[in-house]
């Protein structure tokens, strides 16, 4: 059941995406965007999306924000993946952006989504201006220095630093790097609906890093051609991650741990939460 919600919501943010795109013509700057919202999970727009169900909004009225943060995940994908930041030639089992083309026109197709996901917030849909704004300002401080950037930055010092980072340290990046988006997009639906987010705010805390513990033993344990994407770099680059500081089983311990409160922030929604508890439990179960 979650599998496929999860798949029909990744295809409508492509739709969305795809509409939001049509009409802009072949440059290489407009083609390198629909590649890049192309392929994935789809797990931050489905958060989105069953948030809103959550509280009796159809996907047509969320699918605007779910496609947004979408947009945003992958701005920020292909610029993590740039020579300057992981330099990776893999992403999704495809040629990364700046490989496809080149790294000026990665660094425009990211910086092109990044508005486009602003642009998608603008939309009647979603409701009253007061709504779209409070969307607005909460994506802005997701993704910027206050979240996403903020941990971006952090993970590049990491990498400069003598000192490998502790665990607290670990955990406040990966809160911006991962976390950040998550929470987002886990509390958009109940913004949407007018309702308290707080319970989803819980959840999307302890999922968020569930999902990062996951993806450090995804790349000790996985398989490349699965992933989609190149492993096993943490170690080779020395840095420290749940699994060099938790050892494997440690890290598995903690994630299913983080599943469990993820779970238990799920009370208040009774039996109807049980497709975000089937997402917590699938995300320290892939193995992509």
């Amino acid at each position: 059941m979650f599998i496929t919600a999860l798949a029909e919501d990744a295809a409508r943010c492509e739709a969305r995406l795809a509409e939001a795109l049509a009409g802009r013509g072949a440059l290489p700057l407009i083609e390198a965007m629909r590649y890049a919202v192309q392929g994935g999970k789809g797990m931050r727009g489905f958060l989105v999306l069953e948030g809103a169900r959550l509280h009796g909004l159809a996907p047509k009225r969320a699918v605007s924000a779910a496609a947004a943060v979408e947009a945003l995940h992958a701005y920020s994908l292909i610029h993590d993946d740039l020579p300057a930041m992981d330099d990776d030639d893999l992403r999704r089992g495809r040629p990364t952006v700046h490989v496809r083309w080149d790294e000026a026109t990665a660094i425009l197709a990211g910086d092109a989504l990044q508005t486009l996901a602003f642009e998608l917030l603008t939309d009647p849909a979603l409701g009253a201006a007061d709504i779209r704004l409070r969307l607005v300002a909460g994506l802005a401080r997701a993704a910027g220095s206050e979240g996403m950037v903020l941990g971006q930055a952090l993970d590049m010092a990491a990498e400069a630093a003598e000192a490998p980072l502790t665990l607290e340290e670990i955990t406040r990046l990966q809160a911006g790097k991962t976390g950040a988006l998550i929470g987002w997009a886990a509390e958009a639906g109940a913004i949407l609906a007018g309702a308290d987010p707080a319970p989803l705010r819980a959840y999307a805390t302890a999922l968020g890093l569930a999902f990062q513990i996951a993806d450090d033993i995804l790349d000790v344990t996985g398989d490349a051609g699965k992933a989609g994407k190149r492993l096993h770099k943490d170690a080779a680059a020395g840095k420290a991650t749940f699994v060099s500081l938790l050892g494997l089983e440690g890290a598995r311990a903690r994630a299913a741990a983080l599943v469990a409160e993820a779970e238990d922030a799920l009370a208040p929604y009774g039996a109807a939460g049980d497709t975000l508890r089937h997402c917590a439990r699938f995300v320290i179960a892939r193995d992509m």
